[in-house]
């Protein structure tokens, strides 16, 4: 059987506990090597075979899975963060279904968390946004037309863009031709959650230029919207005295 792995942002304690006894009980690890941390192999038991993805292609990687599970092994395929984000494992399950390959899925703490954690950031703040878009900039790969950061910036929600950080200047330019203001507040965190993690407020005019004065090119995440830095918010009705819920009655009722 294959399963699935998030490994969390980067640091090596924020795998969840079902990772990572899988990752005791594996016969075989595929891991993305390009981006998750290299600490989490600790935990594979002795003689566990591990292969690094980032030097294999689809075909490959499902040939070694595939290999594996014909005698009978448990394969764990280690990805970064969630894999459900940009984890490319669509076309994996689709080659293990052809092949009538048995597979599960276990989610991890995706790195747009890890980054808003670095920051002591909420995405959702009453009154500033309560929508969060997690996207990325197109290049090699296109994006869907309605999907482009300009359709998605109409919205003025937070947004958080994967895959990015190679071209902050173009991100920038276009946001504001967008009409995104200048001055809009961002975050660019590289490496959330890792011992080097690095992690700069600034706003949407001068990111290309904290971006290159810091050398970040990659492995960074970018978020732009008014809850990087709130003047003011509502505070949740949750925890307002006055507002009743299903636990407790409040005093404006």
């Amino acid at each position: 059987m294959v399963h699935f792995v998030g490994a969390g942002p980067g640091a090596e304690d924020l795998i969840t506990i079902r990772g990572k006894e899988l990752l005791e009980k594996a016969d075989v690890i595929i891991y993305a090597g390009s981006l998750v941390n290299p600490g989490l192999l600790k935990y594979a038991k002795e003689g566990c075979e591990i292969h690094d993805s980032a030097k294999l292609t689809l075909g490959e990687v499902v040939e070694i899975a595939s290999g594996a599970c014909e005698q009978g092994k448990d394969v764990v395929r280690l990805h970064t963060g969630d894999p459900s984000i940009y984890g490319a494992i669509r076309e994996q399950m689709d080659a293990f279904d052809e092949l009538h390959i048995s597979y599960d899925v276990t989610p991890g703490v995706s790195s747009f968390c890890g980054a808003a954690a670095a920051l002591n950031l909420e995405y959702t703040l009453p009154t500033v946004s309560q929508s969060v878009i997690i996207t990325r900039m197109d290049g090699r790969t296109a994006v869907p037309e309605k999907e482009s950061l300009e359709a998605l910036s109409e919205h003025e929600s937070t947004m958080v863009f994967f895959l990015s950080a190679g071209d902050t200047k173009r991100l920038s330019e276009r946001l504001i031709a967008a009409g995104r203001r200048p001055g809009t507040p961002c975050a660019i965190v590289y490496k959330a959650t890792w011992p080097d993690e690095k992690k700069f407020r600034c706003t949407l005019e001068t990111l290309p230029e904290v971006a290159a004065e810091n050398g970040i090119e990659k492995t960074a995440l970018i978020i732009v919207g008014d809850v990087v830095e709130p003047s003011e918010y509502e505070k949740s009705k949750l925890y307002d005295p006055g507002f009743t819920t299903g636990y407790r009655k409040g005093t404006d009722s």
